[in-house]
């Protein structure tokens, strides 16, 4: 048996480089301008919002200032 394990140091063979061509990660996340409020919702809003995020691994929070974000533009 003449199998002979490979140096890792060693060539691979022809290769060729390419540029980084991925964004960096801080690019990924969608950065919108966000205004702090307080508002007050009835318990069965947010239960139903939270219930929501959950079956869809989501933010509640988020999915409510995207409902309001969508109603926005359609109404702009």
């Amino acid at each position: 048996m003449n199998s002979k394990i490979p140096d890792p140091a060693e060539p691979i063979g022809e290769v060729t480089l390419v540029n980084d061509f991925l964004p960096p990660p801080e690019a990924l996340v969608p950065k919108k301008k966000t205004v702090r409020v307080t508002m007050e919702f009835t318990k069965e809003s947010i239960d139903f919002f939270k219930q929501e995020a959950k079956r869809h691994n989501a933010s509640y929070q988020a999915m409510i200032r995207n409902l309001v974000d969508v109603y926005a533009k359609q109404q702009s």
